[in-house]
């Protein structure tokens, strides 16, 4: 049945004909395979099917071309088609901050150590760039108001597109949709509507676009004492759908969640996976009802466990990483409280910031300080590691490909690493020599790399 509404069709479809691609959340008659719709790629999970990538590069070599940025983002670069989409600050009077963090600070990050909120006087754009040559096409105004909480700037959730529209959500709370032609479909103002942000260091979650409904989380707590919540929209009109709170018992500074929901399917029904509040839960897509809960990410109660890395979920087994330890293996399914019954195994060196990433077979965690392993996916058996990686501090995920992991660490240093059964073996250090939180992204063959100073496309 076809419907049109907000400015655009709707063309709804079967939802078990299309589970195939359904599951990774795209559309196949608008997405190509080469496309990158989402922060961590076509399938949501950091693993790229592309073939053809570089290994070795610098800011010269092996750089097809580059766009200037004005401000560091964590936002990743968004691909869909011939465009490319970008989550944009524009610090134009940073109070005494530099707009360019990487000016001046070769390999400390300076300015952006600070502690505390800084307003600016500029504001966060969406941009959208040819893929070809990287030539600017439209630029559409999204929020003023732009904050600095240490290193993150409200420009930090990641744009997602169907092939045919792009929505994007600012840390000041904007969500927007717009067509490729850069017209603005409908516009949200989600603190407007339920309240204020009250996470410690600013709002960072990208929305997650499954078949026709955007989901988008707010779990807080440190500067607030309303509720965390869910929140499914309608991506035809912006609409609220559903909103439902997500109670926690986590204190201080832990109920901030900086994480991306993750939908999977369990025996042809669809759940939504969150993980924040010192808890994963599983949500029904439909209602938003909460269906189990885990505890067990904040064993020790400590106010401190705010989670960044996103959960994961591969051939029936639940990833979820905290604060560092522990980083639970839980089963799919079940309902109500599954803490014992689905627990399969826990590892206390996870990551902080970092995402994992696994192929179902092994599962690769990088950490902060840039130590990596590799684990039975099934067992949690370490198999490989603990390697080091270049010195740094790391906050960008790690992006599969081709059997090799392609990291970066704050100090633009893109480490490829080989896998094989028996080792870990850094293949190439390629310095970007600027500031970088950014994930990488892949499309057709090659990579594409966002710095605080530019937009790379590398590649042959």
């Amino acid at each position: 049945m076809d419907g049109t509404s907000g400015g655009f069709a709707v063309v709804r479809f079967p939802l078990r004909t299309l589970l195939p691609f359904l599951i990774a959340g795209l559309l196949p008659a608008t997405l190509a395979a080469e496309d990158w719709p989402h922060w961590r790629g076509p399938s949501h999970d950091g693993v790229s099917a592309e073939t053809g990538l570089p290994v070795e590069w610098d800011t010269e070599n092996g750089v097809v071309w580059k766009v200037p940025m004005p401000a560091w983002s964590g936002a990743t670069p968004i691909i869909s088609g011939d465009t490319i989409f970008l989550n944009v600050s524009i610090p134009e009077d940073a109070a005494g901050v530099p707009a360019n963090p990487s000016e001046g600070y070769r390999r400390r990050r300076g300015a952006v150590e600070g502690r505390g909120n800084v307003a600016y006087s500029g504001h966060i754009e969406l941009w959208a760039l040819d893929k070809a040559d990287g030539t600017p096409r439209w630029k559409r105004h999204l929020s003023d108001r732009d904050t600095r909480g240490r290193k993150q700037n409200m420009s930090s959730p990641s744009p997602v597109t169907d092939g045919a529209h792009v929505f994007v959500l600012t840390g000041t709370g904007i969500l927007k949709a717009f067509d490729f032609d850069g017209t603005e479909l409908w516009s949200r103002n989600i603190p407007a509507d339920y309240g204020d942000f009250g996470l410690n260091w600013g709002y960072a979650s990208s929305p997650l676009l499954f078949e026709d409904a955007l989901y988008v989380q707010v779990l807080h707590g440190m500067k607030t004492d309303d509720p965390s919540y869910l929140l499914r929209i309608d991506k035809a009109t912006g609409e609220t759908e559903w909103h439902v709170e997500r109670p926690t018992d986590a204190i201080r500074e832990s109920p901030d969640s900086y994480t991306t929901p993750f939908v999977h399917d369990v025996d042809g029904r669809f759940e939504l996976v969150i993980t924040g509040g010192d808890v994963v839960t599983g949500h029904d897509l439909d209602t938003g009802r909460e269906r189990w809960r885990s505890d067990g990410l904040n064993p020790e109660n400590n106010g401190a466990y705010r989670i960044v890395a996103s959960p994961v979920v591969k051939d029936g087994i639940i990833y979820a990483p905290t604060r560092v330890k522990p980083l639970l293996a839980l089963r799919t399914g079940g309902e109500g409280n599954i803490t014992d019954s689905h627990r399969i195994w826990s590892f206390d060196r996870g990551p902080d910031v970092p995402s994992p990433v696994t192929d179902g077979e092994r599962f690769y965690v990088v950490t902060d300080n840039g130590v990596m392993y590799a684990l039975d996916a099934k067992t949690g058996e370490v198999l490989l590691g603990p390697t080091r990686l270049p010195s740094g501090t790391y906050s960008a995920s790690p992006v599969l490909a081709e059997g090799r992991i392609y990291i970066i660490n704050e100090d633009g240093v893109a480490t490829v690493v080989g896998l094989s059964p028996d080792s870990l073996e850094i293949l190439a250090t390629n310095d970007m020599e600027a500031y970088t939180l950014s994930s990488m992204a892949m499309s057709a063959g090659r990579i594409y790399l966002r710095t605080a100073e530019a937009l790379y496309c590398i590649g042959d």
